[in-house]
């Protein structure tokens, strides 16, 4: 019985009761919820349904969970129901019924935990959308990490997902990024507004090589090539970095191109239509106030060039075209006012503010021996996406990244992330599918097979424990989706690998010496079977590895 049966279940006995006693069943929810008690002595789940509805029907809640407890007794599957506090009813599954859940893991297999809740739903997530004028720094490759995490999440529950980076390659910090170059090709220092570090030497250096007609072209072509190539260089390491990184996209799309194809003209053009633009001042101006902006925005300035939102408009607009009803931007700790421009931007364009989700990333700080690490060794002023994976590898860098909820700051120490110890949290999931893997090879060698004929004998409590939480993963995936929290699948990741672990420290799996391998034997194996296959599903979510060995 998975806890999706139990809550249906629970409803149409609390339905039976209602009637039953002539109050109105139509006061139920049209979803119960059951809970995992914290103390393992209350039972197996709880629900607080009769508090739910007793006021609506004029009932004694206790009286009203009384009756419902009666009522469950008699049901197929439960074992046991008793009332607690003002109206809680504990519930004791049995183990037979206990045992579908590994029975529709096992069946399931990598399909396990998806569901079509999002169905119909076309999601277009753009994430990272770093500016190519350096390395990815340790914020950008937070989102890497939680925003394909999220993509793959999304996806298990049935949305149509497409990964975009945005490429910002139009505007100021472009052409400084080109200054730069031509200062280190030159051998001068990097303008006051410019960037630093090695890799701008080594890019310079890199298109000399390609073009060394560039050193003798005019100050204007010369600054162009350096920047056409550079931008061209240093996106290319861009894409190989998030590669290997584990994280791919579906679309690449040029801020530029937004301007050349006229795509801009024609948001303003539909702005203009709707009555949301205004001149002042020499300026186009879009009224984001009336839609719930703290202040109107400047779409083209006096000088005739487009501010940056005309680019976010005609880029919004392009989304809506391709034919996604929901586009969710994952953005940088200094974005906060983009929450509110991006949903006013979306209401003046005609569509429901709510087809535009805004996440907001807080930083990430590096710590070795006590002491934050400020310095990359090729970017000069940043931590890089490439810096942490040398430090500490790309799946302890991945789930290190994605383990908190996005709007908090967080300190990733080194040598935690790096140690082969069970303080490391992904040594410690990754360490239970290993032991996992050996188990079955180990039964393997001795004939034993994983067997669900005799389920039933699952009765210890560790075994109970270790059932109803691998149940729970269809609803972990469920509410991580639906909050856009893919961290919830780390936390449960965790629990279940110390369900596991515990499980194995109590109950014997194989048999020892002459014993002959017997039902309980096999049942347990079908167990351990639906763990690993839980842990792998949870682990390919985050993009991390699930090894066989450790």
């Amino acid at each position: 019985m998975t806890p999706a049966d139990l809550a249906e279940l629970l409803r149409n006995t609390a339905a039976a009761v209602l009637t039953k006693h002539d109050l109105d069943p139509a006061a139920l929810p049209a979803t119960v919820t059951v809970e995992r008690p914290r103390n393992p002595e209350h039972g197996d789940y709880a629900t607080n349904i009769a508090l739910q509805v007793a006021k609506k029907v004029g009932a004694n809640p206790r009286e009203l969970a009384g009756w419902l407890a009666e009522a469950l007794v008699a049901a197929d599957g439960i074992a046991a129901a008793e009332v607690a506090g003002p109206g809680f009813v504990n519930l004791r599954i049995e183990a037979s019924a206990q045992g579908v859940i590994v029975q529709n893991i096992l069946d399931a297999g990598a399909a396990y935990g998806n569901s079509h809740e999002l169905d119909g739903l076309t999601i277009n997530l753009e994430f990272v959308s770093a500016n190519p004028t350096g390395p990815i720094h340790i914020g950008g490759t937070r989102w890497a990490a939680v925003g394909d995490a999220l993509g793959r999440l999304l996806s298990t529950q049935g949305a149509a997902v497409t990964r975009e980076y945005y490429f910002n390659d139009h505007g100021a910090q472009i052409d400084r990024f080109a200054r730069s170059l031509v200062a280190a090709a030159h051998g001068e220092p990097a303008p006051e507004d410019g960037y630093a570090g090695s890799y701008i030497n080594d890019i310079a250096a890199t298109i000399v090589q390609k073009t060394p007609e560039v050193m003798t072209q005019p100050a204007e072509q010369q600054q162009e090539t350096f920047r056409s190539v550079g931008v061209d260089l240093m996106f290319t390491h861009i894409k190989e970095s998030l590669h290997e990184f584990g994280t791919d996209f579906d679309v690449y799309t040029h801020e530029d191109s937004m301007h050349t194809s006229g795509r801009v003209d024609q948001a303003i053009a539909k702005l203009r239509d709707n009555g949301a633009i205004y001149e002042k001042d020499g300026a186009t101006w879009l009224r984001t106030t009336e839609f719930g902006d703290d202040k109107d925005r400047v779409v083209i300035k006096s000088d005739g060039q487009p501010a940056y939102i005309a680019g976010d408009l005609a880029y919004y607009l392009d989304k809506r075209e391709r034919g996604f009803n929901l586009c969710i931007y994952m953005l940088g700790a200094d974005h906060h006012g983009y929450i509110a421009r991006l949903k006013a931007a979306a209401a003046a364009l005609g569509d429901n503010p709510d087809t535009v989700e805004v996440l907001i990333g807080q930083m990430v700080n590096l710590v070795r021996d006590g002491q934050p690490v400020r310095m990359s060794k090729r970017a000069g002023t940043v931590i890089t996406l490439d810096d942490l994976v040398e430090a500490i590898g790309v799946d302890a860098a991945r789930y290190s990244l994605t383990r908190s909820s996005v709007d908090t700051p967080i300190d990733i120490d080194l040598a935690l992330w790096s140690s082969a110890s069970s303080e490391n949290p992904v040594y410690y999931v990754q360490y239970a599918h290993a032991r996992l893997s050996a188990l079955a090879r180990n039964a393997a060698d001795l004939g034993v097979a994983p067997d669900t004929a005799h389920l039933e004998l699952l009765t210890h409590e560790k075994e109970g424990a270790l059932i109803r939480n691998l149940g729970e993963f269809t609803r972990v995936l469920n509410s991580a989706a639906s909050l856009r929290e893919p961290h919830r699948v780390c936390r449960y990741l965790e629990d279940l690998a110390g369900d596991y672990h515990r499980f194995y420290d109590a109950c014997r799996v194989l048999p020892m010496g002459d014993e002959e391998p017997g039902d309980l034997h096999r049942a347990r194996l079908a167990l351990c079977a639906a763990t690993r296959q839980v842990i792998a599903n949870g682990l390919a979510i985050l993009g991390v590895s699930a090894p066989e060995r450790m």
